[in-house]
């Protein structure tokens, strides 16, 4: 018969493996996205760089160049090259723009955005963000069916595009020096994980509703985040 300690390290164990499926989920979903980054750089570069190639040989076929068209084009090559190997391939998601973003691409933009945030936040609340990055990756993968006038895509959009901004933008303004400090019982930091677990919840029970394809369920929703940090009481 196993004891209680032994049951309990068997917990440990689990929740132990969880997280860890979860980081690796994470880590390999920031690699697949930056090797896609790399590889749509390498392809503007390519395209670049061929039309200026063949735009020089449609010219030099009329016009000879000589060494100062050749210098000209080689200039051209390297200023292309460097334009396109510096400048954003996606153009930076923030949470004004949530509102007008395509419900597909909603999670994904709230991912991106998301992940540029975690390095403020404390290190409880990181782990969470692994975590709400898995899922809203999942999310983003279902909701390729799902009509934007359904009411349901306002539940997702609520939780995904406001929700869940507003919580972490709500927590950055709280000063740094009273991120720790107790009110009620609870820190700002506390608070913000209690939210982010609750947000991880959610998505993850929306994802479930979306599979069984129980629309009404999700667009009857009542349930909301008991943490608000627009609340001026909770901020003093």
């Amino acid at each position: 018969m196993q004891s209680e300690v032994d049951h309990q390290i068997a917990r440990s164990t689990e929740v132990l493996e969880r997280s860890r499926d979860r980081y690796r989920g994470g880590a390999q979903r920031v690699k697949r996205r930056r090797e896609a980054e790399v590889l749509r750089r390498l392809g503007r570069i390519a395209a670049a760089d061929l039309a200026i190639l063949i735009g020089a040989l449609v010219v030099g076929w009329f016009v000879p160049l000589g060494i100062g068209g050749a210098m000209l084009v080689m200039a051209l090559l390297i200023a292309a090259t460097a334009l396109f190997a510096i400048f954003p391939v996606v153009k930076a998601a923030t949470p004004e723009t949530f509102a007008t973003a395509p419900l597909k691409a909603l999670p994904q933009q709230t991912e991106r955005w998301l992940e540029t945030q975690r390095p403020a936040l404390p290190a409880p609340a990181r782990t969470l963000t692994d975590s709400i990055g898995v899922r809203l990756d999942t999310l983003s993968q279902q909701l390729g069916a799902l009509d934007e006038r359904e009411p349901a895509a306002a539940e997702v959009r609520k939780l995904v595009g406001e929700q869940l901004p507003e919580l972490v933008r709500g927590y950055q303004r709280v000063p740094e020096p009273l991120r720790r400090v107790e009110r009620n019982g609870r820190t700002p930091d506390d608070q913000l994980v209690e939210g982010l677990k609750l947000i991880d919840e959610e998505i993850a029970d929306m994802s479930r509703q979306l599979a069984q394809g129980d629309l009404d369920s999700l667009a009857t929703r009542n349930r909301y985040l008991q943490i608000k940090y627009r609340d001026d009481e909770t901020l003093a």
